[in-house]
């Protein structure tokens, strides 16, 4: 089957440590990038989940304390 060159531009920090993670694994960034492509297609989507930021525990929690001091207005926050 022929082969084609892809170029992908990163940030030179992302680049060193994906290279580090994928050699890890025992894949290069070739090897690496060819498995996610064939996953995409072969599941007609990206593997796996995109998404906004997501709160870390702290902001949730502070997050859960002002909707119970707005459902409640008796209830004190911490």
């Amino acid at each position: 089957m022929p082969t084609t060159n892809v170029t992908i531009r990163m940030d030179e920090k992302l680049k060193k440590q994906a290279e580090e993670l994928f050699s890890d694994l025992g894949l290069n960034m070739t090897t690496a990038f060819i498995t996610f492509a064939k996953q995409s297609v072969r599941e007609q989507k990206i593997p796996f989940v995109i998404s906004r930021n997501v709160p870390n525990e702290i902001t949730v929690n502070a997050i859960n304390e002002i909707r119970k001091i707005k459902n409640d207005p008796q209830e004190k926050g911490i």
